[in-house]
């Protein structure tokens, strides 16, 4: 699979009193309309790693304003677009729609918020030669029945992740395509990322990054971080080479990433530095200088999947025993680590023009006069 073209990332300095126009100047000069087709259905996949509202962690309200906004000032037909999020077994995406502020927008446009925990699942027969999910899923990989056949639009956040170094693009599909027992997947996490990205080859005509990088998070992510101020948006029909351009933007070597290194080699995208062209804003002495930090729970997480308590990993984590583990995390992020430190790190972003920004997002949306669309299912 080797000999890809190169691909290319766009990246554009943004301010908060000029972003959402800042998204319709990037998704026109990244060839949004000739990567994602009007006439396809179309994913729009938010992301979702905390209920709770941190900055950086999830899909900013901007950026989904951003994004909806030029899809349908562009004409896309809004009852083909779906707009998802899943649930963890920490999370609530019905919850987090809210705390995060993506409800006024979808309302404000006309769309309609689908949970994938609502949604039909099934089990999917894939062609392609996963390296690790068959194994972790013998009895197969359950997908939602939606998936196959749409187009995919991915909106993460530029962070740090404390399982996979960095998390975007293509991390963003472990939240759709696996139901919330993906944990069982965080011991093989490089692999499993690199299985995502085939999985989606497989699955969409055309699959499409915009990622946001106007708050980004250093640290312990994807949730207990430090926000970064960086200004940024990105876009890229390849996940793999915006993922990479990000890592390179946070501060670390893309091929040495093993999630990145391997899509690389398998021809799965570019993380090669020569062959990703960077357009736009100059990034070549751009380093925000970032460290990955693990909270205590994916210490924990760690310690019982491949550091010296691995022998108590089965009963803790693939039995009903493990139902202490989303307590635990619960107790831990929402109960001490969010009101002791993430609270004043919060109410410290809101004093700034990005949390200001924010705040203006809380204000009451004027009803639209054009009526929520509920996404056409073609006949099987």
């Amino acid at each position: 699979m080797q000999g890809m073209n190169k691909s290319t990332v766009w990246v554009l300095e943004t301010r908060p009193e000029t972003v959402v126009a800042d998204y319709a100047k990037l998704l026109r000069q990244s060839g949004f309309e000739s990567a994602v087709s009007k006439d396809k259905e179309t994913l729009i996949k938010l992301n979702l790693s905390w209920t709770k509202f941190f900055p950086a962690c999830s899909t900013q309200p901007w950026q989904l304003e951003g994004v909806v906004k030029y899809i349908s000032d562009a004409g896309y037909p809004k009852e083909k677009l779906w707009v998802v999020e899943n649930k963890t077994v920490v999370t609530d995406p019905r919850k987090g729609a809210e705390k995060n502020l993506w409800m006024p927008i979808l309302e404000r446009y006309g769309l309609k918020f689908n949970p994938l925990p609502e949604q039909e699942w099934h089990v999917y027969n894939f062609k392609s030669k996963l390296l690790k999910l068959p194994e972790l899923f013998p009895r197969g990989i359950e997908i939602p029945k939606i998936y196959p056949g749409k187009q995919i639009v991915h909106l993460p956040t530029l962070k740090t992740h404390g399982h996979s170094t960095t998390t975007g693009a293509i991390k963003n599909a472990f939240g759709g395509l696996l139901k919330e027992v993906r944990h069982y997947a965080h011991k093989y996490i490089h692999e499993v990322l690199v299985d995502l990205v085939l999985m989606q080859k497989e699955l969409h005509p055309s699959v499409f990054a915009v990622m946001d990088g106007s708050v980004a998070g250093n640290g312990a992510g994807p949730r207990t971080m430090v926000p970064v101020e960086a200004n940024l948006i990105l876009a890229s029909a390849d996940s793999v080479a915006i993922d990479a351009v990000a890592a390179r933007i946070m501060g670390f070597d893309p091929m040495q990433i093993p999630y990145l290194a391997m899509a690389d080699k398998m021809g799965l995208g570019n993380a090669q530095k020569i062959n990703v062209e960077v357009m736009g804003k100059d990034i070549s002495n751009l380093n925000l200088n970032f460290k990955v930090g693990k909270s205590f729970v994916i210490w924990g997480d760690q310690m019982l999947r491949k550091g010296p308590l691995r022998f108590l990993e089965k009963p803790a984590l693939h039995s009903p025993l493990m139902v202490w583990a989303p307590a635990a995390s619960n107790i831990y992020h929402d109960w001490l680590w969010y009101p002791l430190i993430g609270l004043p790190r919060v109410w410290k972003f809101m004093k700034t023009p990005w949390g200001k920004l924010w705040k203006s997002y809380q204000r009451p949306v004027p009803p639209t006069s054009q009526p929520v669309l509920e996404p056409k299912v073609k006949p099987a």
